[in-house]
């Protein structure tokens, strides 16, 4: 995996964070400094664990289904991607405070990074990625997930909620379009 895939990967995963950023932003009179370190580190934080939950629990079975793997990273990634595309097309209008608490911020990170711990069971099962940049990807999916957090925060709060869907959209897109590539090139129909 190369570093256009890990930042591909990255990004795509941190839109569910962002577009829930964005909507924390129009809940907010003022921004303060505060408000965007908290979400950026609730939201960066939790996309980089999870990742890294799912890797270690997928790398303890991966030899029991490495004939299939191929398949269950290209299912779980046109899952995801696919759930992100819908619910970027849903009417279903989603109710944010302007809370930044622990009781509010927790529940929203965990709801924004269920996506990344399949990735990082996706992450256990290929086969031309060492440990060193699954460890990377990692990194990179919680430093821009804090990063695009903190932005949306203030995004929201200055433009508005009318790029959410667009950005889950494209993110889930992004999922898709890796998890093809990954079955393609498994299956020697392409190769980069």
């Amino acid at each position: 995996m190369g570093i256009i895939e890990q930042l591909s990967m990255a990004i795509a995963l941190a839109m569910d964070a962002f577009a829930v950023s964005i909507c924390k932003g129009l809940t907010v009179k003022k921004i303060k400094p505060r408000n965007l370190l908290i979400t950026g580190l609730y939201f960066g934080g939790f996309q980089a664990l999870m990742p890294f939950i799912g890797y270690l629990l997928a790398k303890s079975f991966r030899s029991y289904v490495e004939a299939v793997d191929h398949w269950i990273a290209f299912a779980l990634l046109v899952i995801i991607g696919a759930n992100m595309i819908k619910e970027a097309l849903s009417k279903e209008e989603e109710t944010h405070t302007d809370d930044f608490s622990f009781k509010a911020m927790f529940p929203l990170a965990i709801a924004t990074s269920i996506d990344a711990l399949a990735v990082g069971v996706t992450l256990a099962f290929l086969k031309d990625i060492g440990t060193a940049d699954v460890y990377i990807t990692i990194a990179l999916i919680g430093v821009i997930t804090f990063m695009l957090s903190a932005v949306g925060v203030w995004f929201g709060r200055k433009v508005g909620c009318k790029f959410k869907s667009k950005a889950e959209f494209a993110g889930g897109a992004i999922l898709i379009i890796m998890g093809t590539k990954i079955l393609l090139e498994h299956l020697g129909v392409i190769s980069f």
